[in-house]
């Protein structure tokens, strides 16, 4: 290891709370060759063992809850019961990758006729390079590295370097519940030794992160043959359509905007609405969001926590100012919290417009841009005015009218009537600068293979 010390500080109060060992370039290069070699004797385990200590993992999980959830929240800032329901909502991830791994991963025969044979194998992909995300680490992480390990991988897990202490839970966990410390190696350290860790020899590379470092992993890889994968940004819409309920439709999208202050890959971060209904939906709006506590992350009524990185101030500020002097009204918020740590008021905007980076790039943080038009065709076009495609949403009581509209948005994943919401059955991707490849679902799970075609003709 460097001898350096990647430092860990409370985002509520700016205490440094740990230091840890950073890797170094000798350092990985050693993980690099343990994993390398550990590779096939893992592929060679018995399926049902590397389930048996996944089924030990949750375990370990559930059993250990509430000081892993308290760890994750004094290094992330995320409130408290949020981090509980992080956990809690990884158990059912768990159970449908040990339920489905057995069907997903099986050999195939595909076709047989006149004694030739046509069989696909999924063969692990080999050794994996993980660049995980700290805004949900359990989920984010757990989504790469379970899979992968059931499929017969061995990964190099480099946890943020802001949740890396949630990280070396996670690893310490599947450690201690039987899988070999060469099968799984975390990686710790800045941005650098993230990039150093793309540059060695793997089989795979798996992101989870903004799009400019997505871009910087994918020119890394430029001209090697290695499987990527970027699960990156958003700038999710949603519309409001003249018939729904003003109110049920405001209150659903405020926590869709909110939770997690804001800081999911899935949060609402532009809500256009009927002109119709516009000024009750906003005020309905306005409401909901001055009733959500904000305060300490480890008190149960917070629902408001602290950002996790302090740069991210800057960006909603300049967001915030941008939209009001191109006219937007500001109805709460707008402006940093005068405390300790990295707090920005829960903030809300109408009258907003696409000249407005509010409604152009992703903020990742409590601020949401409301915008009125005047029907459908309007609400679409502007919902497809961006870069990205990770999610998009409708809310009408007109299921054909919401799935209509809905065929027409460029997003990995849409929603009727609901927002912020991700399930194990269904894959997440996205399309355009909100990446390439997917996880969850059983192409989640496969993702981690290379099928192999076998071709057997009897003698």
């Amino acid at each position: 290891m460097s001898g350096a010390r990647l430092p860990v500080d409370n985002p509520a109060t700016g205490e440094r709370i740990a230091e840890l060992e950073c890797d170094d370039a000798p350092s990985l290069a050693m993980k690099v060759e343990r994993a390398r070699a550990a590779q096939q004797p893992w592929a060679a385990t018995p399926l049902a063992e590397r389930k048996a200590c996944i089924v030990r993992f949750r375990d370990a999980v559930v059993r250990e809850l509430e000081p892993l959830a308290r760890t994750m929240t004094r290094e992330t800032g995320k409130p408290i019961r949020m981090s509980r329901n992080e956990l809690n909502g990884l158990l059912p991830r768990l159970d449908f990758f040990l339920d489905e791994v057995d069907r997903v991963i099986a050999d195939e025969t595909v076709w047989q006729q006149d004694g030739m044979t046509e069989r696909i194998e999924h063969r692990p992909l080999g050794l994996v390079a993980n660049v995980s995300a700290w805004n949900y680490p359990w989920f984010v992480g757990c989504n790469v590295l379970v899979p992968a390990l059931l499929a017969g991988n061995c990964i190099l897990y480099k946890p943020s370097e802001f949740s890396s202490m949630t990280g070396l839970d996670i690893a310490r966990l599947l450690h201690e519940s039987g899988v070999s410390r060469n099968v799984l190696i975390p990686v710790i350290g800045a941005g650098s030794i993230g990039a150093h860790l793309v540059d060695q020899p793997v089989d795979g590379v798996f992101f989870t992160g903004s799009h400019a470092t997505g871009v910087r992993i994918a020119q890394a890889l430029s001209g090697r043959f290695v499987k990527l994968q970027l699960e990156l940004g958003g700038k999710d819409p949603t519309y409001v359509c003249d018939d729904a309920d003003a109110k049920t439709a405001a209150e659903s999208l405020a926590d869709g905007a909110m939770y997690n202050t804001g800081q999911s890959c899935c949060s609402v971060e532009r809500i256009y609405v009927h002109e119709k209904i516009h000024d009750a939906f906003v005020a309905h709006f306005v409401a909901t969001v001055k009733g959500f506590g904000i305060g300490d992350p480890m008190a149960e009524d917070t629902y408001i926590g602290a950002l996790t990185r302090g740069a991210q101030l800057a960006v909603l500020e300049s967001q915030v100012n941008d939209a009001r002097a191109k006219g937007a009204t500001l109805h709460t918020g707008g402006l940093r919290m005068g405390t300790p740590g990295n707090w920005f008021a829960p903030t809300v905007l109408s009258e907003c417009n696409h000249t407005m980076t509010l409604m152009r790039e992703e903020s990742f943080g409590p601020v949401i841009g409301i915008q009125r038009v005047s029907g459908d065709e309007e609400a679409v076009r502007l919902m497809n005015d961006t870069r990205y495609g990770l999610t998009a949403g409708v809310y009408t009581p007109d299921r054909a009218r919401a799935e209509a509209l809905l065929a027409r948005v460029n997003a990995g994943s849409v929603y009727w009537n609901c927002c912020d919401r991700v399930s194990p059955r269904l894959p997440w991707s996205g399309v355009g600068d909100s990446g390439v490849g997917l996880t969850l679902s059983k192409y989640g799970i496969q993702t981690f293979t290379r099928p192999r075609a076998w071709h057997l003709k009897q003698a």
